[in-house]
C-alpha cells in the first residue's frame, strides 16, 4: 500500500484562555492520498481552520501526530519545520492580506524563490513567467500592486506565489469566499487545472457545501473540534448519517432534485467551546439525544460505508 501524502492521528490543538483550556481541535484523525481532494466543513468555530493551520505549522499541536509522506512533522524543531514548509502551502481566505501592499506582484512572486531556492535571477524570471501563465494572468500584472487587482486576480496571484515553490499539498481556507458565482466557476476550474498540471493534493476548508460537492472526492464534517462524519462526498450527500450532517445539508438551497428531509429543525448556536457538553457534544441541539448521549462520547464507527460518531446512526 502506498504511504498517504498526509496523515493526521489524534491531533489536538488546545489554548489556555485565562484559566480555561479551549480545545479547538480535540482528537482528529484524517488521511489524504496523493492527488486527492478532501473537503472539511462545519459551522464557524468548529475548528476546521485551526486544524489546517496546525497541519501547516502556524499553530503548534498540543498532542497527536502529523505525518507528511511518512515523516512526523508536527513536533519538528523550527529549522527542520521550515525545510518541510515549502511542500505544504496554505491559501488564506483573504488573498489580499497575504500580499504586501507595498510590493508589486513581481516582488511578491520572486520573494519565495529567493528565500527557499538558489535559482539565479534569470532562472527566477523564467519560473515566475511559467507560473503566472499557469494561473491565467498576463505578464503586465507583474507591475501592479495588490490594490490594483480584483478579488479573483488576487486569488490567482496568491496561488502563483505558493506554486513557485512547487508544493505537494495545498490547504485552501474558504477559497471562494467573497466571489460572485461567475468568478467562483472560473476559480474552481483553475484549481482543477493546477491540480492536474502540478500533481497537487488539496484540502478544502469551506462553509460552501455546493463548492465542496463540486470539488472534493471525500468529505469530513467537524463539530466543536471533532470529526463527526467522514466519507465519500457523493455518499455523504446522498445519505448523511449524523444528525448534524443532515442539518447542514438540509440548509443547502437547491433548484430541483432531491433534498435532505429532517424530522427536526436545528435550533440554537453551538455550545461555548470553553464548556463543551459531556458525552456527545451535539446532544444539546439534537432531538434524538438520550441518556447515553450525555454519559458516553460516541466514537467514529463504520456505518454504510461512512464513518460516523453517533450512537444512533
Amino acid at each position: 500500500m502506498p504511504v498517504p501524502i498526509l496523515q493526521i492521528e489524534n491531533l489536538r490543538t488546545h489554548y489556555h484562555d485565562r484559566k480555561v483550556i479551549l480545545k479547538a481541535v480535540n482528537g482528529v484523525s484524517l488521511s489524504l492520498e496523493r492527488g486527492s481532494i478532501l473537503g472539511i466543513v462545519g459551522e464557524s468555530g468548529c475548528g476546521k481552520s485551526t486544524l489546517g493551520k496546525t497541519v501547516m505549522g502556524i499553530y503548534t499541536p498540543t498532542a497527536g501526530e502529523i505525518r507528511f509522506a511518512g515523516r512526523e512533522i508536527g513536533h519538528l524543531p523550527k529549522r527542520e519545520r521550515r525545510k518541510v514548509a515549502k511542500h505544504l502551502q496554505y491559501v488564506y481566505q483573504d488573498p489580499g492580506a497575504s500580499l504586501d501592499p507595498r510590493w508589486k506582484v513581481v516582488h511578491s512572486l520572486h520573494e519565495p524563490l529567493k528565500i527557499h531556492t538558489t535559482l539565479s535571477r534569470a532562472e527566477r524570471v523564467r519560473e515566475v513567467a511559467t507560473i503566472l501563465a499557469a494561473v491565467g494572468l498576463p505578464d503586465a500584472h507583474l507591475d501592479l500592486y495588490p490594490h490594483e487587482l480584483s478579488g479573483g486576480q488576487q486569488r490567482r496571484v496568491g496561488l502563483a506565489r505558493i506554486l513557485t515553490l512547487r508544493p505537494r499539498v495545498v490547504i485552501f481556507d474558504e477559497p471562494t469566499s467573497g466571489l460572485d458565482v461567475s468568478v467562483q466557476a472560473s476559480v474552481l476550474k483553475l484549481f482543477r487545472s493546477l491540480q492536474a498540471t502540478f500533481a497537487l493534493t488539496y484540502v478544502f476548508i469551506s462553509h460552501d457545501l455546493t463548492v465542496v460537492r463540486a470539488m472534493c472526492a471525500r468529505l469530513a464534517v467537524m463539530y466543536l473540534g471533532k470529526v463527526v462524519e467522514i466519507g465519500e462526498t457523493a455518499a455523504v450527500f446522498e445519505k448523511p448519517r449524523h444528525p448534524y450532517t443532515q442539518s447542514l445539508l438540509a440548509a443547502v438551497p437547491r433548484i430541483g432534485g432531491r433534498r435532505v428531509t429532517l424530522d427536526f429543525a436545528l435550533e440554537g448556536e453551538p455550545p461555548n467551546p470553553r464548556d463543551v457538553p459531556s458525552g456527545c457534544r451535539f446532544r444539546t441541539r439534537c432531538p434524538l439525544a438520550q441518556d447515553v448521549c450525555a454519559a458516553e462520547e460516541p466514537r467514529l464507527r463504520e456505518v454504510g460505508g461512512q464513518r460516523v460518531a453517533c450512537h444512533f446512526a
